[in-house]
């Protein structure tokens, strides 16, 4: 059937209105390094793992489990919000690990290391947590009841048992632990982690201490004191959330400094987001970055291994938290290798 010019034009809105399709990002650089998987790359570099996060939410795309599960891709699991006070210990003493056990079974069934994260944190903490109006020796026991609870349920991993205890300008975090109890919270919580399972490894996590400054000079002084009290501390993590082009430049430097005080040091949750939309510079500017990060961990024997805060930007909480910015991981949302697993590659 022949279709007469006008008719043609008449079909140009419909033609002009279908949605874009994924393939309109075909013309964005993509990854080319022919490698088993970035736990591979990283063993043979002489690192302990590369990992990634994940949860519950996400089990049910098999396009992420087949990546996820393949131990040549990542031989470490952290479990994003499913270990979190306010999902673990919803009411007080009542302590409820499904969603965890689910993300932890994957991992042990296959071999993975467990990053547990997190036992105490500001943040996702149940009404009865920062409303009960507890004093000082009744806090202290609740702290110490989470987390011996909480690393004993998952022996024999790592964990993050405080979460982002400082301000940037390097003071203490004002929330209820603080403010009850002093920074002496810190030193209960390792404790009683670190009695649960003495041989789990246990950190202190937080971001914006990856390059050196006043922050990372206070979790220094930190580390320090605790060390000077006998409390158990073992690493030091760098969340690395980081943005294109904005990497610090002192970043082997300030792993350094962490691994002279006796702790090892990991890179917990790394991503590098940028303001969208996704372009080939920034694409390749990411790819600099993520070699930038992971070149710097190679060159500190201290550091022991590299999580991604989630592979896939399908998944990635980037978008929601930073208004205007995504693309931060190095497969996209439609697990595409970017040229960003390019540069961990060569970073190891």
């Amino acid at each position: 059937m022949q279709l007469s010019l006008v008719a043609l034009i008449a079909l140009l809105p419909a033609v002009l209105a279908i949605p874009a399709s994924p393939i309109a990002d075909a013309n964005l650089p993509v990854a080319t390094s022919n490698v088993a998987g970035l736990h591979a790359v990283a063993r043979a570099a002489g690192k302990l793992y590369v990992g990634t996060a994940t949860d519950v939410n996400e089990f049910s795309d098999t396009q992420l489990t087949a990546i996820l599960e393949d131990t040549q891709q990542f031989g470490q699991v952290t479990p994003e919000n499913s270990m979190k006070w306010d999902a673990t210990e919803p009411q007080q003493g009542v302590f409820t690990f499904a969603n965890a056990d689910r993300v932890a079974q994957l991992a042990r069934s296959r071999g993975q290391l467990i990053r547990g994260h997190n036992c105490v944190w500001h943040q996702q903490l149940p009404s009865w947590v920062t409303a009960g109006n507890f004093n000082a020796q009744q806090l202290t026991s609740i702290v110490q009841n989470h987390c011996s609870t909480l690393v004993s349920h998952f022996k024999g991993q790592i964990w993050d048992v405080v979460n982002e205890p400082l301000n940037d300008d390097g003071s203490f975090r004002q929330d209820v632990f603080l403010n009850t109890l002093g920074t002496s919270y810190i030193a209960t919580a390792l404790r009683a982690a670190k009695a649960a399972d003495p041989n789990a490894k246990v950190y202190i996590n937080d971001f914006n201490i990856e390059g050196t400054g006043a922050k990372a000079t206070a979790m220094k002084n930190l580390i320090r004191t605790l060390k000077s009290q006998g409390v158990p501390i073992d690493g030091v993590g760098l969340q690395s959330h980081f943005i294109v082009g904005e990497v610090p430049g002192t970043l082997v430097q300030n792993m350094q400094e962490f691994a002279a005080l006796g702790v090892e040091v990991a890179i917990t949750e790394l991503d590098i987001r940028m303001r969208l939309p996704e372009t080939a510079a920034l694409l390749e500017q990411q790819k600099r970055d993520f070699q930038t990060v992971v070149s710097a961990c190679q060159a500190v024997p201290a550091c022991v291994g590299i999580t991604l805060w989630d592979f896939t930007d399908k998944f990635s909480f980037v978008p929601s938290t930073f208004s205007g910015f995504g693309a931060a991981t190095p497969w996209d949302s439609n697990f595409v290798k970017k040229p960003a697993f390019d540069g961990i590659v060569a970073g190891f």
